[in-house]
């Protein structure tokens, strides 16, 4: 019997063989024929996704027979005028494989929070740190955000053989390779980046309820024009970075 093209489309859902894929082929319904298509496009879309995601692994895969547990850091929150900086560091089973783990910046919100869930779901440890702005007007962003690397590091359930860090030297004993775009070239690195996004992300938002006027839901304190314009109006706010140049002039 012949499938309705509702039925293709469940068929091709699951995982079809390639002689049911051969015998769509001679289908000559149009309806078929489009589903086939989408079909194939997803697949090609699915095998340039796992090279990619493959090609972001190869740190790991180097490193990984000698240091089975590496630990990626990144961070989120370096150049807003407000609110802290926030880092994270993850441990990556060896079997991880969610392939559309990348830089959070390349990822849209609701994939940022769908890959923390994954991350945290299957991560061999993640552990969060936090610097908030008394620190860093205190010791200069890049030493705060040393410190919240350090915080991270330091709260790991299993101890890394192996650091890999996006940018950012730090003091350890911990053998350590550090990398420039690293989230975009290290799963590791991906998965820091998206935890320590959408944790900033949750902090940015609750904030924004507590001190309204600075679209600080939207701006996460990143000094947008709407931000400038809630600081001409309202003034500062016990979270603004006293120290960076734009939050100064308001001080007075």
């Amino acid at each position: 019997m012949t499938e309705s093209i509702a039925q293709v489309k469940q068929h091709l859902a699951l995982t079809p063989t390639t002689d049911y894929l051969a015998q769509l082929a001679t289908d000559p319904r149009k309806g078929v024929q489009r589903c086939l298509v989408q079909f194939q496009k997803q697949q090609a879309a699915l095998v340039a996704e796992k090279a990619a995601f493959l090609a972001r692994r190869h740190y790991e895969d180097r490193l990984w027979p000698q240091y089975p547990q590496i630990a990626g850091i990144d961070e989120v929150g370096r150049g807003p005028l407000a609110g802290p900086v926030v880092t994270a560091a993850v441990i990556l089973p060896h079997d991880f494989a969610v392939y559309g783990v990348n830089d959070s910046k390349q990822l849209s919100a609701s994939k940022r929070q769908q890959f923390y869930r994954l991350i945290l779901e299957q991560a061999v440890s993640v552990a969060i740190g936090v610097s908030d702005v008394a620190t860093i007007d205190r010791i200069n962003i890049l030493e705060a955000t040393k410190l919240a690397m350090q915080q991270a590091v330091a709260g790991l359930t299993v101890r890394p053989d192996h650091l890999l860090i996006d940018a950012v030297k730090l003091k350890t004993d911990i053998p350590t390779i550090r990398m420039f775009k690293g989230d975009s070239h290290s799963i590791s690195i991906a998965a820091a980046s998206i935890v320590a996004k959408v944790v900033r992300d949750h902090l940015m938002l609750a904030y924004a309820r507590a001190y309204p006027g600075y679209d600080f839901a939207d701006n996460e304190g990143y000094g947008t024009a709407k931000h400038l314009a809630g600081l001409a109006q309202h003034g500062i706010t016990p979270i603004h970075r006293r120290s960076f140049a734009p939050v100064k002039k308001y001080l007075n």
